[in-house]
């Protein structure tokens, strides 16, 4: 079994599909630890804001496996990948980290995860997962947020 560390979000009908998100989750891989969510303002576009969870699971998929069930699980829920890179989301699940492996593809996979630098992603895994080392920076999830420049932007939590 491996861990992975999910970025979850949307800013469609978001606490719909991130209480779908998580659902689907626990039916396929059991446990699953969840951080609150977070309103965030869209990055990349002009749009409604965003809310961003965290999750950790336990899997018997490699990241190629588990990423083709994520997009399909998007697919699933109305995900519209024919438009531009940076728009509306009914929902987006991404692997963050997986292990301590680093991967470059093939396509859009890559572990650890760009967007970790955005608060966004940032904030709730370091919730869930502080003492993770980001693999490649010797750093852990809590050292990284601590310095991170929105750390003390006071980022609004909800409840699902």
């Amino acid at each position: 079994m491996s861990r992975a560390y999910l970025s979850l979000g949307s800013n469609i009908d978001a606490v719909l599909h991130l209480r779908i998100a998580i659902d689907a989750l626990r039916e396929r891989f059991g446990a699953v630890t969840v951080s609150k969510v977070y309103r965030t303002r869209a990055v990349g576009f002009d749009g409604p804001d965003f809310h961003n969870a965290a999750a950790m699971i336990d899997t018997d998929l490699d990241p190629h496996a588990l990423n083709a069930w994520l997009h399909a699980l998007e697919d699933a829920w109305g995900r519209d990948r024919s438009g531009p890179r940076y728009g509306d989301r009914t929902l987006d699940i991404d692997i963050v980290l997986f292990d301590d492996e680093v991967i470059e593809g093939p396509g859009n996979l890559r572990i650890p995860r760009p967007e970790l630098k955005h608060a966004f992603v940032l904030r709730p895994l370091a919730e869930i997962a502080p003492d993770i080392e980001v693999p490649g920076t010797g750093r852990t999830l809590a050292d990284l947020w601590a310095v991170h420049p929105d750390h003390d932007a006071g980022l609004e939590s909800l409840e699902l």
